[in-house]
C-alpha cells in the first residue's frame, strides 16, 4: 500500500504562529515520509502522508484571511513587510514536492500583494532553483551537529549540503534563513556546535541576508515509547530526566522540555558561542 494518499482537505482553520511566521495554512500535506526521531508529527501520524489534492481550496482560505482576519502589525520579527504564512508545519514540503502543486502554490505567494510563503527544511530541493520566489518565498534550513543528524534524522541531506545550498537559493531568489532546531543537550554538544557555526561562516558568502532561528529540543513520553518500540537511534539523546521536565504546549499536548533554570543556561551558552563565531546571523528568536 501506498504510503502516500491524496485527500481532500476539509480542514481550513489557519492558527496563530507568531515565531517562524505570523500564521500556519492548512495543511498540504500531513505526515512524514522521513523518520526523525524528534518528530512530534509521528506521535500524530507514525507512517505516511496524506497530501491535499485541493490546494485551490487552501489558498482560497489563506487569501482571505489576508485580507480580512490577519491582525499582524508590520514590521514585526517574521518579516518587516509581508504576512508570513507557513505551509509546512505538519510535513517536510520540500521532500514531497512531488506531491504537490508546489509551483503553483509559490506562484500564490510571489505574486500575492501582502503574503509570503515560508518552510523549513532537511533537504535540498534543487528543482526549485528552476522558479524565482522574488523573496516571496523564506525557505529554512534546518541545521544541526553532524554526528547527531546520523542518529536522529536518518536519510536526510547532509548538513554540509544544507549549509552550502544556502547562496545558491538566495542567489535564485528565495529568503534564506537557518533553522537551528532542535537543539539538543548532551556530552560535547558545545564543541560540535562550535564546528558546525565554524561551517556556516565559511561556507556562507551572502552573510548579510541569512536570518535564523532556534528551538531547542521538546520530546513526548509516547514518542519515546514509540522509538523504543521500533529501536530507533539516538533516543539515549533525546530522552534525558535527569534535565526535562514535563510542559504543556499552547495546543494542550504534554511534552518534555529542558527544565527551565537549566534551559536558559543552555541558551546562554549557546548564544554566546554563536555570537562569537557567527556574529553576522542574527536570530529571529530562541526558545
Amino acid at each position: 500500500m501506498s504510503k502516500v494518499k491524496s485527500v481532500v482537505r476539509k480542514s481550513m482553520k489557519i492558527r496563530e504562529s507568531g515565531r517562524s511566521s505570523d500564521y500556519i495554512t492548512p495543511s498540504f500535506g500531513y505526515g512524514c515520509l522521513f523518520n526523525c526521531t524528534y518528530c512530534y508529527m509521528k506521535r500524530h501520524l507514525p507512517e505516511g502522508l496524506t497530501a491535499a489534492n485541493n490546494p485551490g481550496d487552501i489558498l482560497t482560505k489563506v487569501n482571505e484571511h489576508v485580507y480580512f482576519h490577519a491582525d499582524t502589525k508590520k514590521p514585526n520579527q517574521t518579516h518587516d513587510e509581508f504576512i508570513t504564512y507557513d505551509i509546512s508545519c505538519n510535513e517536510d514540503f520540500a521532500l514531497h514536492a512531488k506531491h504537490h502543486s508546489w509551483e503553483y502554490i509559490f506562484e500564490f505567494f510571489r505574486d500575492h500583494p501582502k503574503a509570503m510563503g515560508t518552510f523549513a527544511t532537511k533537504t535540498v530541493p534543487i528543482k526549485f532553483l528552476e522558479f524565482d520566489p522574488k523573496k516571496k518565498i523564506r525557505i529554512r534550513f534546518s541545521l544541526m551537529p553532524q554526528n547527531i543528524a546520523d542518529k536522529l534524522e536518518p536519510n536526510t541531506s547532509k548538513i554540509i549540503d544544507r549549509i552550502k545550498a544556502v547562496d545558491a537559493f538566495i542567489e535564485a531568489g528565495y529568503d534564506v534563513h537557518l533553522n537551528f532546531s532542535p537543539v539538543v543537550v548532551y556530552d560535547g554538544w558545545l564543541e560540535d556546535y562550535d564546528l558546525l557555526f565554524k561551517m556556516c561562516d565559511d561556507y556562507i558568502e551572502n552573510k548579510d541576508e541569512v536570518l535564523s532561528e532556534v528551538i531547542f529540543l521538546t520530546h513526548n513520553a509516547g514518542k519515546h515509547q514509540y522509538n523504543l518500540d521500533n529501536n530507533l537511534d539516538g533516543e539515549e539523546l533525546l530522552w534525558t530526566p535527569e534535565n526535562q521536565q514535563t510542559k504543556t504546549s499552547q495546543y494542550g499536548g504534554v511534552n518534555i522540555r529542558y527544565k527551565y533554570n537549566l534551559k536558559r543556561q543552555y541558551i546562554k551558552q549557546w548564544t554566546e558561542l554563536h555570537d562569537q563565531i557567527i556574529p553576522w546571523n542574527r536570530i529571529r528568536y530562541i526558545f
